[in-house]
């Protein structure tokens, strides 16, 4: 499967492969020696950290995830392609943000001592979640609020690295989405102050759990039609190149990096539209275009006869929908040249102290009297993020096929 991922976004190799080779013996070694914690760790990005980790054997490695079905699938995985390890593997059914959370950690710190290294991957990673203001308030809620309080918790147990995912949609951010973890990064920065913190950016984990190539295998699936956009042009990582830029951010970077893969604009900025044809093309079947969703929907059966597919492609016209994506900002330092496959942002510890209590007031306020909307958050966010372009069309993506 991860060769015709390569095929439909245009690469003909992985892209970390040499870089995780040079530093082998070093990953290996510390993995080893070492207790891990992953935090959504049931998600693709998660349950790619997670097989690079027990790929290693390391002395502990504890999963927590809400969602108890892909925990379950996660188990299946790794004892049917890895089998056992001599450390101790266990997953829980948690959520992060509660008070079980809390005192599953305290005893974990009385039990093995604590973790070296906490991995955290919970997010609400949608732009589609930013329709609602509810959705939008648990987004803050697990994006920020969470990511501030587990790292807190990493340091009060000595651990020595925290790692969290951000996201490409940081940079320059247009939707609450991106902007979320644009202002997570800045909570981060301070707590890098107690505690040694690493990122990534990344690009599209191509065939993630909910994404739009993920929704191809499901409507090939049950006889659907295929749609996409022909207008926004993502980069793409395969599942494990998530996994082991992860694992290199979080085992190789110092504090305050965030990593990101070297992808080049020219050769690897595709369209959704431009993988939809070559995925429909890997199966054997040739893509048709349809004029409108209902032709689409009333053809599946006609043309699938002849080998042959259903596809509605349309112009983006919803709500914080980024025409392209880019990793790191005019104003932002780099080095380019520690790894092959890698860049880095060297981050400073800048943050505004007073910036960020008056976020969490502000938030804390509209919690407590019970009732919130979408302007005042948008308002918020534009106040932490001077340069915060929201695009707002007022149509969303549940309005989509």
């Amino acid at each position: 499967m991860s060769d015709n991922i390569l095929a439909m976004v245009g690469r003909t190799k992985p892209l970390f492969e040499n870089d995780i080779f040079t530093r082998e013996k070093e990953l290996s070694e510390i993995i080893k020696n070492s207790r891990f914690l992953v935090i959504g760790g049931a998600g693709t990005i998660g349950s790619a950290i997670c097989r690079e980790l027990f790929a290693r054997d390391p002395k502990v490695l504890h999963v927590v995830d809400i969602s108890e079905n892909n925990m379950v699938e996660l188990v299946r995985d790794i004892r049917s392609s890895k089998g056992y390890g001599t450390g101790e593997f266990a997953t829980f059914a948690l959520d992060c943000g509660s008070d079980i959370f809390k005192a599953f950690i305290e005893d974990q710190k009385k039990r093995i001592g604590g973790y070296d290294y906490i991995f955290n991957t919970s997010a609400l990673k949608h732009v589609r979640s930013e329709k609602d203001p509810y959705t939008l308030m648990r987004m803050i809620d697990t994006n920020i609020f969470n990511t501030d309080i587990t790292m807190k918790m990493a340091h009060e147990m000595g651990a020595k690295k925290y790692f969290c995912v951000s996201t490409d949609k940081a940079a320059n951010p247009v939707n609450m989405m991106g902007a979320s973890k644009r202002i997570m990064e800045m909570f981060l920065a301070r707590r890098s102050e107690e505690m040694p913190v690493s990122t990534a950016r990344f690009a599209n984990v191509a065939f993630s759990d909910g994404s739009l190539l993920y929704g191809f295998n499901r409507r090939i699936e049950k006889n659907q039609p295929i749609a996409a956009p022909n207008d926004v042009r993502r980069y793409f990582v395969t599942p494990k190149e998530s996994g082991e830029l992860c694992l290199m951010s979080c085992l190789t970077g110092e504090n305050r990096d965030i990593y990101f893969p070297k992808l080049d604009e020219e050769l690897n900025l595709v369209t959704f539209s431009s993988i939809a044809e070559k995925y429909l093309e890997n199966l054997g079947y040739e893509p048709v275009q349809c004029a409108t969703e209902q032709e689409a929907r009333e053809r599946v059966a006609e043309l699938k006869a002849l080998r042959k597919y259903p596809v509605y492609f349309f112009a983006s016209d919803t709500t914080g929908e980024k025409d392209f994506e880019e990793f790191y900002t005019d104003n932002e330092v780099l080095d380019m040249d520690r790894f092959e496959s890698i860049g880095i942002i060297k981050n400073q510890p800048g943050f505004d102290g007073a910036k960020l209590d008056m976020f969490s007031d502000a938030i804390a306020k509209m919690r407590s009297r019970g009732s919130w909307d979408r302007s005042e958050l948008i308002d918020l966010f534009n106040e932490m993020i001077p340069n915060f372009n929201h695009k707002e069309t007022g149509k969303f993506l549940d309005g989509r096929m």
